[in-house]
């Protein structure tokens, strides 16, 4: 990898997890919907933009192949449904004001990605994996117990991203980026456009009845969506996994930031005490995975030489 390109990855990658860090600020705009219709316009106006894009670089053969791929479009379909949900649960956590539950959640995600790939990829723990994941368990029970329930938006939002990122990983490399995003949006897409005009029709959208403005708000949740990705999308061809492990904490450091000094929530004692074993974990994590870079870079120059 060159310098150049390696400079161009690091700003993709930064650009993505940034404006994702930003995102509580902007679905905090659309708290007068409620959670169910800013993920249906998600939904549907990413689909919109991603037909939109696949139709202005001429990839709809991509489109055909992918569908013609049964297993492959099953899939994505599945994997439509995961970050669906996994919208859902974050939209929720922003317009009741638990943005820290969000940031929460983007935090152990790394943990429970660990977890999965023991369970569904049969991969062995190595000793500093089990211990962090011993402190993330540790710094769970800590925060069920100091505040009385199971942090379930935090959970939930790391188990539907953990089980779509394994799906992800199956797919490879076997379709690009904006034609992947089409097909995922595509499995809820009409149950989600039917919605809209329900509630519309119903008087209780808010898509015609707030403002243009609002309107467009809306609308614009497809390329808020879209473009993040596309970012990730090259900075993940560009960076190797241990550059991209160190800045995915970009997010929810934002996010975090943002729930305690912009929308002042609640934390106690016990929440911070959770939160700081969750980070100790993550260093342990962090440090095992370069650990590991190291031995394997340094073996790969052992055989070539």
């Amino acid at each position: 990898m060159d310098q150049k390109a390696d400079t161009k990855g690091l700003a993709a990658a930064f650009l993505a997890h940034g404006l994702w860090g930003v995102f509580p600020l902007y679905f905090h705009l659309l708290v007068r919907s409620g959670s169910l219709e800013i993920v249906a316009h998600r939904i549907v106006w990413t689909l919109v933009f991603c037909a939109i894009g696949i139709t202005v670089i001429g990839a709809w053969g991509k489109v055909r192949a992918v569908v013609a791929d049964k297993k492959l479009f099953r899939t994505l379909l599945i994997a439509g449904v995961l970050i669906s949900l996994n919208w859902l649960i974050y939209i929720y956590a922003v317009v009741s004001d638990h943005v820290v539950d969000g940031a929460l959640g983007y935090f152990i995600n790394p943990l429970v990605t660990v977890l999965l790939a023991v369970i569904f990829l049969h991969e062995r723990l190595r000793p500093a994996q089990l211990v962090a994941l011993g402190i993330g368990l540790a710094a769970v029970l800590v925060i069920v117990i100091g505040m009385g329930h199971v942090p379930w938006i935090g959970l939930g939002l790391a188990l539907t991203f953990g089980l779509y990122s394994l799906l992800k990983n199956k797919v490879g490399g076997r379709t690009t980026p904006l034609v992947g995003l089409g097909i995922e949006a595509l499995a809820l897409g009409p149950v989600s456009a039917v919605y809209i005009v329900i509630l519309e029709l119903t008087g209780h959208g808010t898509f015609t009845t707030v403002s243009t403005t609002y309107s467009l708000l809306l609308v614009a949740t497809g390329i808020v969506t879209a473009i993040p990705l596309l970012f990730f999308a090259v900075g993940a061809a560009r960076l190797n996994l241990t550059s991209l492990a160190f800045i995915q904490y970009v997010t929810p450091i934002m996010q975090f930031l943002f729930g305690v000094l912009i929308f002042h929530e609640h934390m106690p004692v016990v929440r911070w005490v959770g939160f700081i074993l969750i980070w100790v974990a993550l260093i342990v994590l962090s440090w095992d995975t370069v650990r590991r870079a190291r031995l394997e870079s340094a073996r790969a120059r052992s055989v070539s030489s």
